[in-house]
């Protein structure tokens, strides 16, 4: 009964481990650059934090210009709040970034022409270390063009492919490492019962008195 309840606190352990290196993890990727017309189109812009248990004031804003115009005009704000602006794309942009805004990014509904253009995002950072407030500011720049039906991007497929291979190796190699580290403890723990079984086996006697060696 005490080994499996060692090796079932023991699995525990190893479970939690695995979770805790399951956990979701920042990456910055790229945007999208090409929205069909119609559709909808999400402008990724990933602004992770070096250290995440740092909870710094952020402040996001986006920005659009035409090709037709110089200068660029603010169409979303999120300043703890999603809040879209006045303008060409009033009622179509969607929050679609997450909570702890690392992931920034903005969902437009039904792309029309005169969405291709210039996107910017802005994200500015304050911490607050007693009387010391550093802040950065990153920005990040997305050129969007719009065609009428989606182009065939065999690359963007064979990516997409190799990433989800890539998690099943990665799931079935977590698995055989568990079976592999559950059997080790178990048989591990049945040598140390068995040794404690044989020699709860031997007569008192010959405890107390062990066998003398031989000699000629």
């Amino acid at each position: 009964m005490l080994t499996l309840h060692r090796v079932q606190q023991q699995t525990l352990l190893l479970l939690l481990f695995v979770v805790h290196l399951s956990r979701p993890v920042c990456v910055d990727v790229a945007s999208d650059t090409e929205a069909v017309l119609g559709s909808s189109m999400k402008l990724t812009c990933i602004s992770c934090l070096k250290r995440e248990e740092l909870k710094p004031n952020t402040n996001v804003n986006w920005y659009f210009t035409s090709s037709e115009n110089n200068t660029y005009d603010r169409i979303h704000s999120n300043k703890g709040d999603s809040q879209s602006l006045d303008g060409p794309f009033k009622d179509r942009l969607i929050w679609n970034g997450s909570k702890d805004l690392q992931d920034v990014s903005l969902l437009i509904l039904h792309v029309t022409e005169s969405d291709r253009g210039i996107y910017e995002c802005h994200v500015n950072r304050t911490f607050e270390f007693g009387t010391y407030t550093p802040s950065t500011v990153t920005e990040k720049k997305i050129t969007l063009t719009v065609k009428e039906k989606a182009s065939n991007d065999t690359t963007a497929i064979y990516s997409e492919i190799m990433m989800y291979v890539l998690l099943v190796f990665l799931t079935l190699w977590l698995l055989v490492e568990m079976v592999y580290c559950y059997r080790k403890i178990s048989k591990s723990d049945e040598q140390v019962q068995d040794t404690a079984t044989n020699y709860l086996a031997v007569p008192s006697e010959q405890k107390d008195n062990p066998v003398a060696p031989v000699t000629e």
